[in-house]
């Protein structure tokens, strides 16, 4: 009689709800052939459905959307809890983690926008900016943009101090990314139109809030880099 595979002891638990639930789902795969990788394309390929369903416009279809991208959120958790707790991690895949998740947000905010201006019963036309209109898919491109930068700068911050240098903040179980398991109800209540608006704006504000973190770390990095050197020349 064989028992299903437990987590390794040194392993800590996740900090965050999703996570413990995902390290249950995936704790009977790790010696399996399943690997993390076949897990993250998996998550790209619903949230990319996700997104589809989402630009498609109408109730239906958007609400439909929602529902994969809250499941590809979720699914997101799982390969990084197979590869923490089965001994298969690589720096490809998390590499090809972070290019998913990039890539799968970026698709997000795109399809809403798109989707938008479709005007199937979410609302249609675009916003006023300055006396010019500016299509729904022109916001939701916008708000894409700054967060492929977003993704794009904290990899190489993560590069240059580990990952504790982008932690996402934590409280009680819940991390900022989980805002993402809030999208239904922007769908039921047929408020994507604002959602885009209000993500065209705050997502480049981060954007450039993540900007000054990155040229902050540069620069202690590029300090600490000299102070190395420099002591080595004194020995």
């Amino acid at each position: 009689m064989t028992s299903q595979p437990q987590p390794p002891f040194n392993v800590p638990p996740p900090r965050t709800w999703d996570a413990r639930l995902a390290r249950r789902l995936v704790t009977p795969l790790v010696n399996t052939w399943v690997t993390p990788n076949h897990l993250t394309t998996l998550r790209l390929l619903i949230g990319l459905a996700g997104a589809l369903c989402l630009a498609h416009g109408g109730f239906t279809w958007t609400n439909a959307g929602a529902l994969l991208i809250v499941l590809s959120n979720f699914v997101d958790h799982t390969d990084g809890e197979l590869a923490r707790i089965g001994g298969k991690s690589s720096r490809i895949g998390h590499f090809y983690d972070l290019a998913c998740d990039a890539l799968v947000t970026v698709m997000l905010f795109v399809g809403m926008g798109v989707g938008v201006g479709v005007g199937s019963g979410v609302g249609a036309g675009g916003v006023q900016i300055g006396g010019t209109e500016v299509a729904p898919g022109v916001l939701g491109a916008i708000a894409g943009v700054a967060v492929a930068l977003i993704f794009f700068l904290r990899m190489r911050i993560e590069e240059m101090v580990g990952k504790a240098g982008t932690k996402q903040a934590s409280v009680g179980g819940f991390e900022t990314e989980d805002v993402l398991y809030l999208l239904p109800i922007v769908t039921l209540t047929n408020v994507v139109m604002p959602f885009v608006v209000v993500a065209s704006i705050g997502a480049p504000l981060f954007a450039a809030w993540v900007v000054i973190d990155y040229v902050r770390v540069s620069r202690r990095s590029a300090h600490l880099a000299a102070d190395t050197a420099n002591a080595s020349e004194t020995r």
